[in-house]
């Protein structure tokens, strides 16, 4: 009797803690949420006294939130408070794991993108690459959750991942050996005197600060600096703020981007920088540009202070917000959209670069192979190098950088046919 009692009151105190913190004028506006409330704790009555072993209150309560929250959309979810801690571990720019950013279609765990340089990466995990099973253990239905539990573990210990990619008669097996994955969000070099490349491989805490001491290396080294390749592609994001301040590092005025969400709107401003760098930029983007890094691209291109090129980037344009709970769990939240300057939600839509190309050509974005974007996932919400040693030039291998490379070289004069 005492724990049915305890287990009433952990519901009433869920209840009355989401009241506090979003106001009860939504569950007075309608009665029918209160039938359904009714239902709920009838069902976790019945539970309680007849389920074949006595159940773990705490387990039952965990399992209806994150049956609420998946129920939402993709992105939304609960965490527990190993799991919101991993989270803030994350954002830091290290954990223990393989390097790869991961999401669920169809119900399957599919990858949208390796991080570069881990183990994933290297191992050849593939953006869009389905994980069929980890260690043996079937995902289909797999919470994210479980699976990052699965996937991290000790560096030097093993997992197995067994993908199923398009062009693939069976599954594969690939056995990555787990690191402390440490990321380093921004490289940069010189392409050649006057031309600089710089990398963003994800939106961590420290992210401005590694780029604005890239971009100074780089103007040192090259004087003056005539143009940079701003790389995002395969960049699945990360913290809005770092987005903001990145995008803000190459513009002196107008809006970054602005969000909206049920009863709001929260504009995001440039501002004046002390130390300018006013030079062309080329950014290049693909299919798994998302997220934050989809924040700065369409920034800059409606502010006309870069061009992209590459493919239609992934096209996730929701904002999720962190709220802690009073037992050290947290649920992530839906909260917002977002949109471009120019008033573009690129939910589930993406942005389309200013000139499309591929690896090695130029097109109209046709594939045999489906590529994996925000719009294939369930539930999803609809928009409201080194000098050779004989020191001549060592040319990108990269085909995108090499066009952005010969982009800049001739952008007064592709500026003055886009624009006039």
């Amino acid at each position: 009797m005492k724990k049915r009692i305890a287990l009433w009151s952990c519901v009433f105190l869920l209840l009355v803690q989401v009241g506090f913190i979003y106001g009860f004028s939504g569950l007075n506006s309608s009665s029918s949420t209160y039938d359904e409330l009714k239902q709920f704790t009838e069902v976790l009555d019945i539970i309680q006294r007849n389920y074949v072993k006595e159940p773990n209150s705490k387990e039952l309560i965990y399992g209806a939130i994150k049956g609420m929250l998946n129920a939402l959309d993709p992105h939304s979810s609960f965490l527990t408070p190993d799991d919101f801690k991993e989270l803030q571990i994350e954002t830091k720019g290290e954990f223990g794991g393989v390097g790869i950013e991961i999401t669920i279609k169809d119900g399957w765990l599919t990858v949208v993108s390796p991080i570069e340089d881990t183990p994933a990466y290297k191992a050849g995990i593939k953006a869009g690459d389905r994980i069929v099973k980890i260690d043996g253990k079937l995902t289909k239905d797999m919470s994210l959750t479980e699976a990052v539990k699965l996937i991290r573990g000790p560096k030097g210990t093993k997992v197995t991942l067994t993908i199923w990619r398009e062009g693939f008669k069976e599954p594969k097996d690939f056995v990555i050996t787990r690191s402390i994955i440490t990321i380093r969000s921004v490289k940069a070099k010189t392409l050649e005197p006057g031309y600089g490349y710089v990398r963003i491989t994800s939106f961590q805490e420290n992210t401005t600060s590694e780029l604005q001491k890239a971009l100074l290396r780089l103007e040192k080294k090259n004087k003056p600096l005539k143009g940079i390749i701003l790389d995002l592609r395969n960049n699945p994001g990360g913290l809005l703020d770092q987005a903001v301040k990145v995008a803000d590092v190459f513009l002196d005025k107008g809006l970054i981007v602005y969000i909206k969400g049920r009863k709001e709107r929260m504009d995001f401003k440039a501002h004046p920088n002390k130390h300018t760098h006013a030079y062309p930029i080329v950014v290049l983007v693909n299919e798994g540009t998302a997220s934050a890094a989809e924040i700065v691209a369409g920034a800059l291109q409606d502010q006309h202070r870069a061009l992209l090129i590459g493919t239609t980037t992934f096209g996730k344009g929701s904002v999720q917000t962190i709220i802690p709970l009073e037992d050290g769990s947290a649920i992530r939240l839906t909260t917002a959209l977002y949109y471009t300057p120019s008033g573009r939600c690129i939910q589930a839509t993406g942005i389309k670069p200013d000139l499309l190309l591929k690896e090695g050509k130029i097109t109209e974005e046709k594939s045999p192979h489906p590529i994996l974007r925000e719009k294939d996932l369930e539930r999803h919400l609809q928009a409201l190098e080194k000098r050779k040693k004989d020191g001549k030039k060592n040319e990108p291998k990269d085909f995108l950088i090499n066009v952005g490379l010969q982009i800049l070289k001739k952008w007064d004069v592709l500026t003055h046919l886009r624009y006039n």
